[in-house]
């Protein structure tokens, strides 16, 4: 059997295969709620013989989130809308679904990534953001506000509230954004932490609070929902957050019950320094890997058939997540199951796009012809 197309258990979630399609944001919601282009983003990634779909970052309260674009799970408005996009999705599709919570601290407020990304102040109609420290993510940019602790619970119960919606939505898992420079991982690097509470300094105060919204969101939801973590490695600048940091905070997250860790990398800063290039990031998801024992996703230009298939087989890493490259071909794991002699789940409107003289690349095919 291919390793890329063996099962696999993460936490009380049983996969197809080992392929996981990243959250991606794409933008396009209106006042936190989703919208048709959601529908259609979805329902095309549903169909495409992955194991796991990751809706994108999905932002805990409006201040949290990127852009005015961004979608949210905060009201019962923003639940709906989102009932409304999965309820049509799940119709055609069996295939499990994560959630992605996510609060953008002090990268909010930012234009759409085809406007510039840049910040939107509140003079052209954005918002202050917060951070845990007054320091902004640029020196040309206003600096944020600092969270106080009244802010500290309120986000907190913020990630506990929208754990609960997504759980009552029926999603299959929960995957905390703890990387890219938004806020948890502001709260780890000391680059972007300049706080002298318990909150701030040491290793362990710099984990206090992306630990305390984790216990949060999984006293939230049942231990048959999965609750996972999305990590940046590395900051990629010097004396910033570094992988054994990671290993650290993924020991601590698998004490208290955490299913998996995604590890990506950056995002903090405009000085990261990365050499990009296919498996850029593998090495740090294998470190992170072999230093906690969580089941771990790696990502980050991966592309290829063979080269995925390479990572799960030489146990650098649990599976692996697709972002770009399925955005490109929303059927790279047919194309990946043809390469590797695996079988790939695929609606039957579609079994006639079998390839002729291909033995069952979707199973036990029988097209009749009128």
């Amino acid at each position: 059997m291919s390793p890329l197309f063996s099962p696999f258990t993460l936490g009380p979630l049983t996969l197809k295969n080992r392929i996981v399609i990243a959250p991606m944001c794409q933008y396009s919601a209106v006042d936190g709620e989703a919208t048709d282009w959601h529908l259609m983003h979805l329902g095309n990634l549903a169909l495409s013989g992955a194991a796991l779909l990751t809706i994108e970052a999905t932002a805990v309260e409006p201040e949290g989130r990127i852009s005015a674009g961004d979608l949210g799970l905060w009201s019962d408005q923003t639940e709906r809308a989102l009932s409304r996009v999965l309820r049509s999705v799940r119709r055609h599709s069996d295939m499990p679904i994560a959630i992605q919570l996510a609060h953008a601290g002090r990268k909010a407020s930012s234009h759409v990534p085809w406007e510039g990304a840049q910040l939107q102040t509140v003079e052209q109609g954005g918002w202050w953001p917060m951070a845990p420290s007054a320091s902004a993510y640029s020196p040309a940019e206003p600096a944020p506000r600092a969270m106080t602790e009244l802010d500290l619970e309120r986000v907190t119960q913020a990630f506990a509230n929208a754990a609960v919606r997504a759980h009552r939505l029926g999603l299959d898992a929960i995957e905390i954004h703890a990387a890219h420079g938004y806020l948890l991982h502001e709260f780890l690097s000391p680059l972007s932490n300049e706080r002298c509470d318990a909150y701030g300094g040491a290793l362990a105060n710099r984990m206090r609070f992306p630990l305390q919204v984790f216990d949060a969101v999984r006293a939230a939801v049942p231990a048959s929902m999965a609750v996972g973590v999305r990590v940046s490695a590395t900051d990629w600048v010097e004396a910033g957050w570094e992988v054994e940091q990671t290993v650290a905070l993924a020991q601590a997250l698998r004490a208290r019950g955490c299913d998996f860790i995604h590890v990506s990398s950056g995002g903090l800063s405009p000085l990261q320094k990365i050499a990009l290039g296919p498996n850029y990031q593998v090495a740090l998801a294998e470190r992170v890997r072999q230093g906690s024992g969580l089941a771990t996703i790696a990502v980050g230009l991966i592309t290829e058939a063979e080269q995925a298939e390479a990572i799960i087989a030489q146990g650098q890493a649990d599976l692996v997540a697709l972002g770009r490259a399925m955005l490109f071909d929303p059927r790279w794991p047919w194309h990946a199951a043809a390469k590797l002699g695996a079988q790939v789940q695929a609606p039957p409107q579609y079994w006639r796009s079998q390839p002729r003289g291909m033995s069952a690349l979707f199973g036990d095919v029988v097209m009749g012809q009128r």
